[in-house]
Order: structure tokens, then C-alpha cells, then sequence
């Protein structure tokens, strides 16, 4: 294969990309490897000066067309007004990547026992984790099936797949909570259900299972030990490891694969 055809394979330029959650750890390194691939993406937060500040970085050194959105994706009219927004300036809208998410790992309920977890917690963490990701597929679905060509990645994890292992945590005051599993054991379903559905509809879906990325802002070092003998490889991931995934499920070199679930987790739930 030569060089050219290697580099088509994974070229992006001109695309629009959404990206929800894009001012975090993964949604940030996501949005810099797109935009180097020369992609036009879309940076879509609740938050807005880590987003305004990617924008300008993505803008320097990569020379592409992004922009910001405010969104609360929990609320479909604005969805529905960012939609239009992002259509009016690119036209078209190639992939999205549904990475936003509550972590109530650092919510201080987030450690209480099973019994006594706060329903509050559960609504607000399936607000943003699945009913987010069912609206923003919901409607930027219905834009690709019009322009006949589309591509949604669904960014679950690896407690999506297996139980959490509650002993690994310790004296943390970290856990990972019932409502994180479920919404991205549900996320992984929802792929496959809407892979199904737009079959003959040019539009593939696909899930992004993550283990855990090592932070030192609120991991201590007996948890990252833990977590890290559990991985065949022996440790957490850099924030930087997910990005050739999110590259290879954006471009072309993916365009045989739908309704999958590509895992990268170190060799977690390989044991």
C-alpha cells in the first residue's frame, strides 16, 4: 500500500465532527487528533472557557474550522438549536461522538452503599450518560439519514461490560457507582440496537469501551496500584492512548464496522 493510500484512510479533511464533553481529559485529546487529521470539529460542553480555549489551540496549530457550542444535551430544544446552528455553517454532519458524561466516582454520595444510593444521583447520572446520548443520536441520527451518510461512536467503559470490583478501591474515597455501570451497560445496546435500525441507511454506529485513565488530581496511589494489577499491561492509560481508536472509528478505516464495541482497557477483561 503506498504512503498516499495510507494517509486517505484515515483522512478527515472537511469533515464535521461533534464532539459532546469536549473540554474534559479524552473529549480535548479527541478533538486535537480529529483536528490534525483535518476534521472540522464541533466542541460541545456545558462548559465554556476550556472550550473556547481549545478552540483557539485548534485554530493555531492545526489550521481548521472549529467551533463551540453551550449545550446541555440532557434538553432536546437545545439540541434541536444547536442542530441548526452547526448545519447552517458546515452543511453536513459526518460523525458524532457521544463522550459526555456525570462521573459520580467524585460526588460525595458516590461511596454510600447500594442500599442506601441517593435516586437523585441515579437521575442525574442517567440524565447526562443515557438520555444525552439517546437525544443527541435521536436527532443528529435524523440529520444523517437525510443526507443518506453518517457515523455515531458511543463512548462506553469497561464497567459497561463487567461488575465493578469493589476492593480495589479501598480506603480511596473513590468507588464506581451503580448508575456509571448501568448507563454504559445500557450505552453498549443502544449502539447495537441503532446499528440495526439504519440498517440500509448508510449510517454506522459503534460503541468505544475505555479502561480507566490515571489522574493524580484525585487518585491516590494505593487505588492506581489496585486498578493497575488488574490490567495485563499493568497500569491505567495516558489520556493521549484512546485517540488512535477515536481516529480509526471516525475516518474510513472503520467503514466495515457497525454495531461493534472496539475495547481498549490494558487487557482488563481479557483475564
Amino acid at each position: 500500500m503506498k504512503n498516499n493510500n495510507l494517509t486517505k484512510l484515515f483522512n478527515l479533511e472537511k469533515k464535521t465532527i461533534l464532539i459532546t464533553g469536549s473540554s474534559g481529559r479524552l473529549g480535548s485529546q479527541y478533538a486535537k487528533i480529529l483536528s490534525m487529521a483535518g476534521a472540522n470539529v464541533v466542541l460541545i460542553d456545558i462548559e465554556t472557557k476550556k472550550n473556547e480555549q481549545l478552540k483557539q489551540y485548534i485554530i493555531k496549530n492545526f489550521k481548521t474550522d472549529p467551533m463551540t457550542c453551550q449545550v446541555d444535551i440532557s434538553k432536546k430544544t437545545e439540541i434541536e438549536k444547536m442542530k441548526n446552528i452547526i448545519l447552517k455553517k458546515y452543511k453536513t454532519i459526518d460523525v458524532l461522538i457521544n463522550n459526555a458524561f456525570f462521573n459520580p466516582s467524585q460526588s460525595k454520595n458516590s461511596t454510600c452503599p447500594f442500599e442506601d444510593f441517593p435516586l437523585e444521583l441515579w437521575n442525574d447520572v442517567l440524565k447526562i450518560n443515557l438520555t444525552g446520548v439517546f437525544l443527541c443520536s435521536q436527532i443528529i441520527g435524523k440529520v444523517m439519514k437525510k443526507q443518506k451518510k453518517g457515523n455515531i461512536i458511543n463512548i462506553a467503559s469497561i464497567y459497561g461490560l463487567v461488575g465493578a470490583d469493589q476492593r480495589i478501591y479501598g480506603n480511596s474515597k473513590l468507588n464506581s457507582p451503580v448508575s456509571y455501570a448501568a448507563s454504559k451497560g445500557a450505552i453498549i445496546n443502544l449502539t447495537k440496537y441503532l446499528a440495526a435500525y439504519w440498517h440500509g441507511k448508510n449510517i454506522r454506529v459503534n460503541t468505544l469501551s475505555l479502561g480507566g485513565v490515571h489522574d493524580k488530581s484525585y487518585m491516590d496511589k494505593t487505588f492506581v496500584k489496585n486498578y493497575s494489577n488488574k490490567t495485563i499491561l499493568g497500569r491505567m492509560a495516558n489520556d493521549d492512548e484512546y485517540n488512535g481508536a477515536i481516529l480509526f472509528l471516525s475516518s474510513d478505516a472503520s467503514s466495515y464496522m457497525t454495531g461493534g464495541n472496539l475495547i481498549l482497557d490494558g487487557g482488563w477483561t481479557a483475564w
